[in-house]
């Protein structure tokens, strides 16, 4: 068993970005996942996580030797010990979508055995990496201060300088004092309208409270899927969403594409390669309020179909409402491999899964129908590398892949992919 480095500080010199947001070191026979560098660089790196094994984290505390591509951080929150909103903020976004590239490369090559070269593109709105995000969720620390969560930490820094939000999205939240341990959601909408909701904060049982590690952790995460009660503070709580000219309106707690230019890129992307023609039936899982359904309903005819499937009820409520007019667009609230095998036979399907992927249950069932053409939508690349190699492994190659810089500052990066028979 080896001694814990925990807080231990060595020096190291950087390897290539892994997948996390971190550069890859060694030292002394074992793997440094070290946050806050660039490769090349050597660094003092600071043990923050070690729980035996061949690897720790770090991070770097000191650079020694810089690398050219460093700039002062544009995020003045998330350096070592603080939040891990913008662990690429100490770079350009040329450099950070550079990075995103190699990740996502390695990604697919390791897991999924495809090697092919990706190019992150920036997004519409993205401007200096400031301004862009429509949504973001605070936590509320024991003495009503909202901040965000330190990185791999319950701890809360209520410090909400983070550059990332639309101009005046926090405007007098630092000010006011809520409920310790509730949640604002807060949503800029496309009309430019600034929605707060406090979210109560999760029933934890007195167990769960109390126990420590995994069954105390469980329990909290069990408490945090329960619906809580949510009340406006700032505005209606129901934003107004715009793409190719269509308008929604949903809870401002929903689903919606962080980044203000995303919805209509990844529409547009979703309509070419869908490749839909009159008559058709298209599958659109996870499917939200129906953003996808509605450019797929408008190739299809009134003589095709678009079914969405959605376990939220509310938002396929909401879509509904909003494509009442389309008559060939069907809502199926519900789980997706639950409902999928009632669906009729698809031409295409369309899937946007949580950052957790789809699981082989359903890539077994979407690929069991054969469908001509499947568009996947993957916000997490290594999920995406999971899924595309379960469609592979079904007799599905990926056809094409673009790759979306949908985080500016982040190392998360968007994915979508079209695999074919």
């Amino acid at each position: 068993m080896t001694d814990s480095w925990f807080g231990t500080t060595v020096e190291v010199t950087l390897g290539k970005p892994g997948h996390g947001g971190f550069c890859v070191a060694r030292h002394d026979g074992r793997v440094l996942f070290v946050r806050h560098g660039l490769e090349g660089e050597t660094v003092l790196a600071k043990v923050t996580e070690d729980r035996g094994g061949s690897f720790c984290r770090a991070d770097a505390v000191e650079i020694v030797t810089a690398s050219p591509d460093r700039i002062a951080a544009l995020c003045s929150i998330s350096g070592p010990g603080g939040s891990g909103c913008c662990d690429y903020s100490h770079t350009t976004l040329a450099v950070g979508r550079a990075m995103k590239s190699s990740v996502l490369q390695e990604q697919l090559r390791r897991i999924a055995g495809i090697e092919r070269e990706v190019t992150v593109e920036e997004l519409p709105h993205t401007g200096s990496g400031a301004g862009w995000r429509t949504r973001v969720r605070l936590a509320v620390d024991g003495a009503g201060r909202p901040g965000f969560h330190r990185y791999r930490s319950s701890t809360i820094v209520t410090d909400l300088s983070c550059p990332q939000a639309m101009p005046g999205a926090y405007d007098g939240l630092a000010e006011a004092r809520w409920r310790p341990g509730s949640e604002l959601a807060v949503a800029v909408d496309s009309a430019g309208d600034r929605h707060v909701v406090e979210i109560a904060a999760p029933a934890v049982s007195n167990t769960g409270r109390r126990s420590p590690g995994r069954r105390g952790a469980s329990a909290r995460r069990a408490a945090s899927a329960k619906t809580r009660a949510e009340k406006p503070v700032i505005g209606t709580g129901r934003v107004r969403e715009t793409v190719s000219g269509r308008e929604w309106e949903l809870d401002a707690t929903g689903f919606w594409q962080a980044h203000r230019g995303a919805a209509q890129v990844y529409s547009d992307v979703v309509r070419e390669w869908a490749g839909m023609s009159d008559g058709d039936v298209a599958w659109d899982l996870y499917g939200g309020v129906g953003v996808f359904a509605a450019i797929l309903a408008d190739d299809v005819g009134t003589g095709g179909q678009v079914i969405s499937v959605e376990f939220s009820r509310r938002a396929a409520s909401d879509g509904a409402r909003a494509l009442e007019d389309i008559p060939q667009v069907r809502f199926t609230p519900g789980r997706v491999e639950r409902s999928v095998d009632a669906l009729p036979t698809p031409t295409v399907v369309v899937l946007d899964p949580p950052r957790s992927g789809a699981d082989k249950e359903v890539v077994a069932a979407v690929a069991s129908r054969r469908p001509d053409r499947i568009v996947h939508i993957g916000c997490d690349p290594a999920s995406f590398a999971r899924d595309a190699k379960l469609f592979a492994d079904a007799g599905y190659h990926l056809d094409e892949v673009r790759a979306f810089d949908a985080f500016p500052l982040s190392h998360h990066v968007e994915c979508i992919g079209r695999f074919v028979r």
